[in-house]
């Protein structure tokens, strides 16, 4: 699903990620965690075409990420973010929507196909709703509603819980696995939480000086 070999980034003589291996297999679910600044996020930058200019091999569903067009990569992965990133004059379903829009799809099945992902993530009654009147929580859902538009077979999640209090936080993790199971998305998140990570435990990868290595649930749990 996902594959990345010798990856390699440097900005003005400094290495960000240096000769990083990842697989991740259809319908996995995997923690990626590490202190700031380690290359967490640049890695996710990558995967989702921010950053181009690298050395190495990136693959998604055995294509090179680099040839891929840009619409066709949207259709393969979503992101969410920390900071939920909705449109304020937008309304929750128009948010949604938006996803299916800037890929040319029909306008009315799209609002359908909204509606139904609003209903899947617990927003069933907030359509109408502007993200000033959403809790936190709400807002990251509907991030996540937006993100599964599309059917993504991979889903990026980057410290979608970091803005969030520990109750809210539990949620949406569970509602990302939920989503895992029921649709078969494969997941990478990024999170600081390890107390999430030991509530739901799954293969977890720690990234420190722009390498990766493999920590097992086990060692998570008695950590």
């Amino acid at each position: 699903m996902i594959g990345v070999q010798g990856l390699t980034i440097r900005y003005g003589g400094r290495t960000v990620l240096r000769d990083l291996e990842l697989s991740l297999a259809p319908g996995e679910f995997v923690y990626l965690q590490g202190p700031s600044g380690s290359g967490k996020s640049t890695l996710l930058r990558v995967l989702n075409r921010q950053i181009e200019s690298y050395e190495g091999e990136v693959r998604i569903q055995g294509r090179p990420l680099r040839s891929l067009p840009r619409f066709e990569a949207r259709r393969l992965m979503a992101t969410i973010h920390q900071g939920f990133e909705l449109i304020d004059r937008k309304t929750v379903l128009e948010n949604v929507a938006l996803a299916g829009e800037v890929l040319g799809a029909d306008p009315a099945a799209v609002r359908t196909k909204a509606q139904e992902f609003l209903h899947k993530v617990g927003m069933e009654g907030k359509e109408d709703h502007f993200p000033r009147q959403l809790s936190g929580g709400e807002m990251q859902r509907t991030a996540i509603a937006r993100a599964l538009l599309n059917r993504p077979p991979i889903l990026l999640a980057d410290e979608p819980t970091g803005n969030l209090d520990g109750e809210n936080a539990s949620r949406i993790l569970e509602l990302l696995w939920e989503l895992n199971r029921s649709e078969g998305t494969t997941v990478l998140m990024v999170t600081h939480s390890t107390e999430l990570v030991r509530a739901m435990p799954s293969r977890t990868l720690h990234m420190n000086g722009g390498r990766l290595d493999a920590v097992e649930p086990c060692e998570i749990l008695s950590s």
